[in-house]
């Protein structure tokens, strides 16, 4: 039988409580990081690189000019090289409620057209982000008028203080993996030892598995289902390798400044002390495109008006949160095109 089209009333009026309740969690955000000093600013999508991370997808075309030439250009992935432009033009805080296009990405927890909540501080450490994080949950839990965030079974309180666990410890606690010590402090990674103690842990993984797909792999199988639950969860210090566009710690060279925020189990953000070593940055953007070659057979450009860019930007620290999986939650809605006003086709 077909599915109840989209505009039928009944339908609509079923969905119109958690878009309705979409705007007033997107007003009381807007409103509360106005009150912080942000500058609301919106870059154009369509962009020389969509991103450089190995397992993004991009969605690509072509602009063609008065002069019928036509150059490739994409739906960017994240409004972070924009934004970063505009932090080295010298904007100091500045957020985006941006559409963003990921290729590839269909299901409960991802639409291939979404919004995402991107925020910069110039000056201030990324666990002040950890801080923003906490205030955002709570922001959404009083606009939608609940107390509890939750997604299928899971539940977590939104006014609760968040839990705070480094990488590897989750690896430790959750998998019986020493994840370190498959990682140098060049940032180079042992696969084969990583693999060993997967295996040794009841992990499926095989030969051709990279270090980077076990890493994903144990994740999404044995950490992942245990954070967010009761209260949202920061799983801080990222491996250098996982961590595409954050600075090192000063403490371990071995990890960056990355953090993910969960709750209910689902990933919403993610957040860096941002990388401003246009050297470094480079050298991790064309190893993670040559690894993109290898696995897909394709590639994106770099963006060097970025790099230029980024050798100009003050320090600072930026997150991506996907907004409409918060509203999900702060809805207790069952997918996410439950909680976008027309999901993507």
């Amino acid at each position: 039988m077909p599915e109840t089209p989209l505009w039928d009333r009944d339908r609509h009026a079923d969905r119109r409580p958690a878009l309705l309740a979409r705007n007033r969690i997107q007003s009381a955000i807007r409103n509360w990081l106005t009150a912080e000093d942000f500058i609301e600013v919106d870059p154009c999508a369509l962009q020389i690189s969509p991103g450089n991370e190995t397992h993004l997808h991009a969605f690509a075309t072509q602009a063609v000019g008065n002069d019928g030439v036509a150059h490739m250009r994409y739906l960017h992935t994240s409004p972070e090289f924009a934004m970063k432009k505009l932090l080295a033009a010298g904007e100091e805080r500045i957020f985006s409620f941006a559409h963003v296009w990921r290729n590839r990405e269909r299901g409960p927890r991802h639409s291939p057209e979404f919004t995402m909540l991107e925020w910069y501080r110039v000056g201030a450490s990324y666990e002040v982000l950890m801080e923003d994080c906490a205030q955002i949950l709570a922001q959404a839990a009083r606009a939608a008028h609940i107390d509890r965030l939750r997604y299928k079974d899971a539940s977590c309180d939104p006014f609760a203080t968040p839990e705070r666990m480094s990488v590897q410890e989750a690896f430790t606690r959750y998998a019986g993996i020493n994840l370190l010590s498959s990682v140098d402090p060049d940032g180079s990674t042992d696969a084969a030892a990583l693999r060993t103690q997967a295996r040794a842990a009841g992990l499926r993984v095989t030969e051709e598995d990279s270090w980077s797909d076990m890493v994903s792999k144990i994740l999404v199988e044995r950490v992942e289902p245990h954070l967010g639950h009761g209260r949202a969860t920061i799983l801080d210090r990222y491996p250098t390798p996982e961590a595409a566009l954050a600075r090192r710690t000063p403490d371990d060279p071995r990890v960056a400044e990355r953090f993910e925020l969960y709750a209910c189990g689902v990933e919403l953000a993610n957040g860096f002390g941002e990388l401003t070593d246009p050297v470094e940055q480079r050298a991790r953007f064309e190893a993670d495109m040559a690894e993109k070659m290898r696995i897909y057979g394709e590639t994106y450009p770099i963006d060097e008006d970025f790099l230029a860019a980024l050798a100009h930007m003050p320090e600072a620290s930026g997150i991506a949160m996907g907004f409409d999986r918060l509203v999900m939650l702060a809805t207790a809605a069952p997918s996410i095109d439950a909680v976008i006003w027309v999901p993507a086709g």
